[in-house]
């Protein structure tokens, strides 16, 4: 059997935190001597607690390799270990990487460089297009595209990736046989099979609070840079910044309303020396030594141009992804609010416009 499912099987039955599972992977030569040490032995790996020897001690007459083998097998699972060729690189170099990954899907290859997008939960119309936007462009580009799954500009930048036909990697703040958020399992199935889904935790582990800020290192040091689209200035999109800064990695920043709560952190980012990024190419001037190969864009292939009448082209020229009133839209246009009720409805069918509660509008596709 091999030596990862040893390891897997203490994790699951102890579960140790990412930095004592590190401390013991480090110490011992493989799983089964770790599954098998005596508290004599324990107490002499490096910065290892009493709190997780005594949990080890405890659990490790629970440990069953085969039985986790069969449960990680059965469910599609597999398991890497820092030092083994797929585990990425980027990752492997920073100072506490997770001694251990359950992957679902695919790691990206070696030669693929990797950006980091990620931002608010809550975001604007504004940051989910230009998250979307700006990842498309990267997998557009031969990037792979890094974020975490939630929803807001995680959710945008997975997506934009896959309608790039790149490569998305997720990393989850549970195990990856647990989705969160639910309404995200669709596009949890098509990483899976175009790219991959990651965690340290084991697969059947819960979505709780303080797994996110610790997985955050992982979204960072697989990546050459960040980018944050849209952050409070309490984002956990900002912690991903500064740990992006602490492992030498380049850190981008959309710069957004300064009226709005959720661009102070990526305005203050700017301030403090983040590149301000408007389209791809302020990311892609950065690494002129990278030779990628273009993809060809998945939703052009897919659908064609939507042909416009004129008067429908007047209203979506007036649209913008900053949200506009219908009677703006009315007085600007000098039609009448029936008539461009009616153009906008005749927008959000072809996909081109957007409602927003309050009869606000922004645009949602490009014209024809």
């Amino acid at each position: 059997m091999k030596d990862c499912f040893y390891w897997a099987a203490l994790h699951a039955a102890s579960d140790l935190g990412p930095r004592s599972l590190l401390h013991l992977y480090r110490y011992y030569r493989s799983g089964q001597e770790a599954l098998l040490a005596s508290a004599s032995g324990l107490q002499q790996v490096p910065r290892l607690s009493p709190q997780a020897i005594e949990r080890i001690l405890f659990f490790q007459k629970y440990a069953d390799p085969v039985k986790t083998y069969e449960d990680l097998a059965a469910s599609g699972v597999g398991v890497v270990m820092l030092g083994d060729p797929e585990y990425p690189q980027g990752l492997a170099e920073i100072a506490d990487p997770p001694a251990m990954l359950y992957v679902k899907g695919k790691l990206p290859a070696p030669a693929l460089p990797l950006l980091a997008v990620v931002g608010a939960r809550q975001a604007t119309p504004y940051g989910m297009a230009m998250a979307r936007e700006l990842a498309q462009g990267l997998a557009e580009h031969g990037w792979g595209v890094v974020s975490g799954m939630a929803r807001g500009v995680d959710t945008a930048a997975h997506a934009g990736a896959l309608a790039g036909n790149g490569y998305t990697l997720a990393v989850f703040g549970c195990g990856v046989n647990v989705c969160y958020p639910r309404e995200n399992e669709r596009l949890r199935d098509r990483i899976q099979t175009q790219g991959g889904l990651v965690s340290e935790f084991p697969p059947s582990a819960s979505p709780i609070a303080r797994n996110f800020p610790i997985r955050n290192r992982i979204i960072s040091g697989c990546s050459l840079g960040v980018l944050v689209v849209e952050a409070g200035i309490k984002s956990g999109a900002l912690i991903t910044a500064y740990m992006a800064l602490e492992q030498s990695r380049d850190v981008f920043a959309v710069p957004g309303s300064v009226t709005s709560d959720r661009s102070r952190g990526t305005n203050g980012l700017i301030k403090q020396g983040a590149k301000l990024v408007e389209t791809i190419e302020d990311v892609l001037v950065e690494y002129p030594y990278l030779q990628t190969v273009k993809q060809g864009r998945r939703d052009a292939q897919e659908k064609p141009p939507e042909k416009l009448s004129g008067d429908e082209g007047v209203v979506l020229r007036k649209l913008s992804l900053d949200p506009v009133h219908i009677d703006q839209l009315a007085e600007s246009t000098g039609l009448t609010v029936s008539i461009v009720g009616g153009l906008l409805t005749m927008l959000e069918i072809k996909g081109l416009a957007r409602r927003l509660p309050g009869h606000y509008f922004i645009s949602e596709g490009p014209v024809a």
